[in-house]
């Protein structure tokens, strides 16, 4: 069967691609839909415009749709516009996201696909936090987190490649500061330099830590494909 990802360039919609691709789905095409502002209900926010680079290591092609409101409705109007053009184009019959327990996210994307009639595939559903975090290590994904905004998390996680070590800190603190551990609330967010699914990786060459004192963000000023790793 022929998927379109739902993309944002985290570690969430790139192991769900990993897993579908396991299962055997094709994934033919990634659907960005970059939000106004990073108050987005349904999609991340931070360095989308450097999953470009993702969907080159991937030889995935991308279609983007950038969005003039934060409006929940709006984006799924938009979205609603991406797959049909997806469909069209690439033969899609299904999506896969990234929704671990979101059960607003899913009833969404679940009625869009039953409107258009698609196939809901989500293989991060009600997974473990702590086991899917692991997981995640053991599959070879680097990912550094590119913002953060909950108690705990200061600016020292800012551009951080997570380790298994990191895992059992943040699971700590998550039991202390009662946040999310797989960040599925928003109180992190990540962006994948390496894994399986790329040819290449990412090498960040220019990036600048913005913080505030409670939340802050990791910019991706410059980065590139290694060709020579």
């Amino acid at each position: 069967m022929k998927l379109a990802s739902l993309f944002s360039g985290g570690k969430d919609s790139l192991y769900s691609i990993f897993l579908a691709k396991k299962q055997g789905y094709e994934i033919n095409c990634l659907l960005s839909i970059f939000p106004k502002s990073a108050e987005s209900h349904l999609l991340h926010h931070p360095n989308l415009q450097w999953t470009k680079l993702q969907s080159q290591s991937m030889q995935i092609p991308q279609l983007i749709i950038e969005s003039n409101s934060d409006e929940t409705n709006n984006e799924i109007i938009l979205l609603e516009e991406v797959l049909i053009q997806s469909i069209a184009q690439y033969g899609i019959e299904g999506i896969v996201h990234g929704g671990i327990q979101s059960q607003f996210q899913k009833e969404k994307f679940e009625n869009l696909c039953n409107k258009l009639n698609l196939e809901s595939v989500t293989p991060l559903w009600n997974s473990n936090p702590f086991e899917y975090m692991n997981e995640l290590i053991s599959s070879n994904f680097r990912f550094i987190i590119s913002s953060v905004s909950s108690g705990g998390l200061d600016d020292s996680w800012l551009g951080k490649i997570i380790t298994k070590n990191d895992i059992s800190v943040l699971y700590d603190l998550s039991k202390k500061f009662g946040f999310n551990l797989n960040f599925e609330g928003g109180e992190a967010e990540t962006f994948v330099v390496d894994c399986p699914l790329f040819s290449h990786s990412i090498d960040i060459i220019k990036s600048e830590k913005i913080w505030d004192g409670y939340r802050g963000r990791f910019e991706i000023v410059d980065a590139r494909l290694n060709y020579n790793a």
